[in-house]
């Protein structure tokens, strides 16, 4: 979101980013030229984790969230400065309800793929019945591949403890018909037949991705080279450090982003596997995970650190492969960047992402569990990491991520697909706002 709203600055349109009063806290470095304002999710001192369940907490932020942000709406409209158009994240339609009670234009932001948003939107339509399951067999739905259980995203195969979770996802299409705009975090020529069905399906469905710094794209914003904020304090230089003596595509970049978590035992076979394939790894554990690192965790080819610059890094001529967890967001950096990988999916959406990074665009491998619990021995990983590291079969995915990575590129840069529909939604806000 905050992405998005640098493109909006440029082209005339004064944005506001609202921030719930516990997530602003941790915000170290805001943006340039985009204000911040607050609204309650009802557990101000200690967000999600204080609600002890999704559940409680999705109830209370629709109830608390949407006080506070009509609340906010008045403030802007009585100091003079009225709102005009709420952008809202897809897993809070809530905020639509608000908009219009203030007969606000609204438009909709989808954080996920275009392939994801297909699946949570035929749950809506009562083609998908979740719990789906491997019996079920492959399934061929229109705008998307053929896909098995293991490739939904794993709300809908195994429900669980998370059915208010699925139910926000899809229930972010019960108003969806009411938003003025519909904006896909994802790019058009990587998911054609997906966005060409959703199209059909969403009104004013438009895509606008890929939401990452512009210096790694299409250079139009000179300033922005980062995401802006922080909620972790940077290291850069002993990651620099070591990196510049290393040679290039040698570096196997490993992370699983600011959520996902791994049992000790899994931390051990991925250590392991890292060191057997004898290549360079830098493995990025947060500080609440680095008690689940093995005891005497030292490799002379590895560096494990508790955070660092994603995208500089991927961005580095010495990374050879990514292992991820595969989150949008991951998933669209290394793409843009020419970047392969490993992936290794953990929850939700990143197991479709799995399945278009391996079968789709062709541009990474997928680790295989050898038991129920889904382990991950170290004898995979290393072969995974050997695969995209050496030999054709790398070289064919490295091929394959630069080919797709112009098209990311392409479509950000000036008269490209994104760069158009950005261009079109502001366009036709200002001619709202003006009549």
């Amino acid at each position: 979101m905050l992405q998005f709203s640098k493109r909006l600055v440029p082209k005339g349109i004064k944005v506001t980013l609202v921030l719930t009063r516990f997530l602003s806290k941790s915000i170290t470095s805001p943006a340039l030229n985009i204000n911040l304002a607050t609204i309650s999710d009802g557990f101000d001192d200690g967000g999600t984790e204080a609600a002890g369940s999704s559940e409680v907490w999705l109830t209370t932020f629709r109830e608390v969230g949407s006080e506070t942000l009509a609340q906010l709406i008045q403030k802007f409209s009585e100091a003079g400065d009225p709102v005009h158009c709420v952008v809202y994240n897809h897993c809070i339609p809530w905020c639509l309800d608000v908009a219009k009670r203030f007969d606000l234009l609204a438009a909709a932001f989808l954080t996920q793929s275009c392939a994801v948003d297909c699946v949570y939107k035929l749950i809506h339509e009562g083609v998908v019945k979740p719990p789906v399951k491997e019996e079920d067999g492959v399934l061929r739905f229109e705008g998307l591949p053929p896909l098995t259980a293991g490739d939904l995203p794993s709300l809908v195969s195994d429900v669980g403890s998370y059915g208010a979770v699925l139910d926000a996802l899809v229930g972010q299409y019960e108003n969806i018909k009411d938003a003025d705009w519909v904006l896909c975090n994802s790019i058009y020529e990587l998911e054609p037949e997906a966005a060409n069905w959703l199209s059909k399906k969403v009104p004013n469905f438009t895509t606008i991705g890929p939401t990452i710094p512009s210096m790694y794209l299409d250079k139009q914003l000179r300033d922005d080279v980062d995401y802006g904020f922080n909620i972790f304090k940077p290291i850069n230089e002993p990651i620099k450090n070591w990196l510049s003596t290393k040679p290039n595509n040698s570096v196997v970049y490993v992370s699983f982003g600011s959520i996902a978590t791994l049992s000790p035992a899994q931390m051990e076979e991925l250590y392991h596997g890292l060191n057997n394939s004898n290549h360079y790894f830098l493995w990025v554990v947060r500080k609440t995970e680095e008690d689940k690192l093995p005891q005497h965790c030292i490799s002379p080819k590895g560096l494990v650190v508790s955070w660092c610059p994603q995208m500089e890094m991927l961005a580095s001529p010495v990374m050879g492969c990514f292992l991820t967890h595969c989150g949008w967001n991951s998933t669209l950096e290394a793409v843009s960047l020419g970047v392969p990988m490993v992936v290794m999916p953990q929850w939700a959406d990143q197991f479709t992402n799995a399945k278009f990074i391996r079968d789709v665009w062709k541009v990474g491998v997928m680790v295989g569990g050898d038991d129920e619990g889904g382990l991950v021995r170290r004898g995979e990983i290393e072969r995974c990491v050997k695969e995209v590291m050496e030999g054709e079969k790398g070289e064919e995915m490295r091929r394959n991520c630069e080919k797709f990575g112009e098209l990311v590129k392409d479509a950000a840069t000036e008269g490209g697909s994104s760069d158009g529909n950005i261009r079109r939604f502001a366009s036709s806000l200002i001619r709202a706002v003006k009549f």
